[in-house]
């Protein structure tokens, strides 16, 4: 079987009807994914992409899919489109975040009343609020999309909390991030039967402490947010690169996914970016 050089990961936040920082609309979010079938890309599974790095070939078109937070529009206009379309993707969910409640409309049905989904800086000042369930998932919609094979759900820790901020002592800091992570495990399996290997860094942020942490705590499958390097076989799955999907259509997607995976552009790409990067 011919396998991917590479594998891209695309990180979303938010799907809404309106256009926003880390925000795609639904039109074009329904323009990408509508790209991604009808050129034939696969969208993985969090283990079938752990597995390509650890040298299990996939199909040479493999992408994929993760969103971050656990956001309520993710249920609203993510999944319907996801589900429409029989694509797959990963959500990083703040599990401490998360809420209980009946199941909410979604836009794949007819005749409801959708719920207000916020713009980011909206939801991100609401969310660590007492009525954070205005823009947060509900683990009963969560287990309607695990269901429908359009989300699984990893960790995005309990809390969100930069503990190497807040923390007066890398002591504190460790035993901090412990708890949370401990915390986030045990949610995951209360709620949905289950916990994996699979962690993605808040605000991307870790050092060499938090990745100690992270494996003790049975994490070795870690995302990032850096966009600046490929996911190849043999590659290190403590840091997974990601690259942010933009509110356009499928045409910039498609060049964006053949820049990233590509075996001698995308390296002199990154390599430009990290020193322009480094120059700011």
């Amino acid at each position: 079987m011919k396998s991917a050089h590479n594998v891209a990961v695309l990180m979303y936040h938010h799907v809404t009807d309106q256009p926003g920082s880390l925000a795609v609309t639904a039109r074009q979010f329904e323009s990408q994914m509508r790209g991604l079938v009808e050129n034939g890309w696969r969208t993985l599974q969090a283990d079938e992409f752990f597995a390509f790095l650890a040298g299990e070939p996939v199909a040479p078109k493999s992408v994929l899919l993760t969103f971050d937070d656990g956001y309520l529009d993710n249920w609203v206009y993510a999944h319907p489109i996801l589900e429409h379309h029989g694509l797959h993707a990963v959500l990083f969910a703040v599990t401490g975040l998360i809420g209980d409640g009946p199941i909410r409309p979604h836009a794949g049905q007819k005749n409801v009343a959708l719920p207000v989904c916020p713009s980011h800086h909206e939801a991100k000042a609401i969310m660590f609020r007492p009525e954070r369930d205005q823009v947060m998932l509900r683990w009963d919609e969560i287990r309607a999309m695990q269901q429908a094979g359009t989300f699984e759900i990893h960790s995005h820790t309990h809390t969100h909390t930069r503990w190497d901020r807040v923390s007066p002592s890398a002591a504190e800091k460790i035993s901090s991030l412990n708890q949370d992570l401990l915390a986030s495990r045990a949610a995951l399996q209360q709620q949905l039967g289950a916990s994996s290997r699979h962690l993605c860094w808040p605000q991307g942020y870790f050092d060499a402490d938090y990745l100690a942490v992270a494996r003790d705590n049975g994490f070795d499958c870690l995302y990032t947010t850096d966009a600046r390097g490929q996911n190849k076989p043999g590659g290190n799955p403590g840091y997974v690169y990601r690259f942010a999907a933009r509110n356009r259509a499928w045409g910039w997607l498609k060049q964006r996914l053949w820049l990233a995976t590509h075996p001698t552009l995308a390296p002199l790409y990154n390599a430009r970016k990290a020193r322009s990067d480094a120059r700011h």
